[in-house]
């Protein structure tokens, strides 16, 4: 039998289920009228904030990246919660502003920003993170037809990654940023013509668990920063530093040690190079807000043999979990943590593969997992969630349709 992965502490059991924000697993499913359901819990993502602020030096913000989860609930239940919102597009844009976050609080990063969304972003005080020297151009030609003066920052492409992330957002030849060498000058060039700067985007990489992997990165990106913005001549207004803290997801994983990563930040802040002691500093971070506050439920509509191996048939799958399908990134299919939600605490009983309804052998939620006996009609939970499940996985692949989503 293969382990699935760590379920987060702290999910309670109410009359033999799952409980989330307090519900039973099936009272939320009859609330949404329908599985599969994606549940995300404000309490987490109340908790989760809070250990962060408790743990970073007061002078460091935190900002949430939407694309982790761009649902409206959940980006205005972040409003209070963090200082600064990140997104990639212009429809994130637009969610953010129908959710009442003010534009002068979001910042717009991704390569191939197309002209109508340097537009929308100028107009509102978006503050645009600058991928390349003709996109900043753009975004000055528009600034200037608009009578206005474009908020831009420069995201560098450094040239060092974060150690043993997930994904490296940095280092060697990238479609994210400006090679820090050339930072300078463009710096320069868009302080000149007419922009209000705003600072450095430098991001290195994400999900990862290592604490000595964050706080080394961390401290490269203060270092290059303050060798950038006395090469620029002019003060840096604000840094994002990027994030990078990950979520165990598999067997083996463990926390990101947070208290020391914070412990090492307040130390390197309070000696802070001249060229930064004014700059306003941020993370940003998305999987390590959300990830673990949400919960995908699916139903069993089938339960099979095949060559003595027992399928479980759900009415989920990977065209709302990608991720957990492991068909996102991952080089080898390790399970998900993952239970059987009306059945929440019983010992495990047999090995099942969990599956999804498309047809295709890619469409697996886990392998051989240990499992106590489930029929037809219970529900399989798939925990860690809230990041990059919903809009992060094919939704219309042969028309099944969207998941239902709630925050409760």
């Amino acid at each position: 039998m293969k382990p699935v992965g760590p379920i987060p502490a702290g999910y309670e059991t109410i009359a033999g289920e799952l409980a989330i924000g307090g519900q039973r697993a099936s009272d939320l499913v009859a609330e949404a009228g329908r599985t599969p359901l994606f549940v995300y819990s404000r309490e987490r993502l109340d908790a989760r904030a809070a250990e962060l602020r408790a743990a970073l030096p007061k002078r460091v913000g935190l900002n949430y990246a939407v694309k982790a989860n761009p649902h409206p609930l959940v980006i205005r239940h972040m409003a209070p919660l963090v200082d600064g919102f990140d997104i990639a597009s212009s429809g994130e844009l637009a969610l953010c502003v129908e959710a009442g976050i003010d534009p002068r609080r979001i910042s717009f990063a991704g390569p191939g920003k197309r002209d109508d969304e340097l537009e929308a972003a100028i107009a509102v005080g978006v503050t645009l993170n600058c991928e390349s020297e003709g996109e900043g151009d753009r975004a000055l030609a528009i600034g200037q037809r608009l009578g206005i003066a474009p908020r831009i920052a420069v995201r560098v492409n450094p040239s060092f990654v974060m150690t043993g992330s997930g994904m490296k957002m940095g280092g060697g030849p990238k479609q994210f940023g400006v090679d820090a060498e050339r930072v300078p000058d463009l710096a320069r060039h868009l302080i000149a013509q007419g922009a209000e700067w705003q600072g450095l985007h430098i991001f290195t990489g994400s999900q990862t668990l290592s604490a000595d992997a964050i706080i080394e990165a961390q401290g490269n990106v203060l270092d290059l920063a303050a060798e950038l913005t006395e090469a620029i001549g002019h003060g840096c207004p604000k840094l994002n530093m990027g994030g990078g803290l990950g979520i165990p997801y598999f067997p083996g994983d463990t926390p990101v040690d947070l208290a020391r990563v914070g412990a090492a930040l307040a130390q390197r802040v309070a000696g802070l190079p001249p060229a930064l002691a004014e700059t306003e500093l941020c993370i940003e971070l998305g999987r390590y807000l959300v990830g673990e506050a949400g919960v995908y439920l699916t139903r069993i509509i089938d339960r099979k043999v095949s060559h003595g191996v027992t399928y479980l048939v759900t009415d989920g799958g990977l065209h709302h979990q990608l991720a957990a399908s492991g068909n996102f990134g991952t080089v080898v299919r390790r399970n998900y943590p993952s239970a059987i939600a009306t059945r929440y605490g019983e010992e495990a009983t047999e090995a099942v593969n969990i599956v999804g309804c498309l047809c295709t052998p890619l469409d697996r939620l886990a392998d051989n997992a240990a499992m106590p006996r489930a029929e037809v009609g219970d529900l399989v939970a798939v925990f860690c969630a809230g990041a990059y499940g919903a809009t992060a996985s094919p939704s219309a692949f042969l028309g099944h349709g969207p998941a239902a989503e709630l925050l409760v």
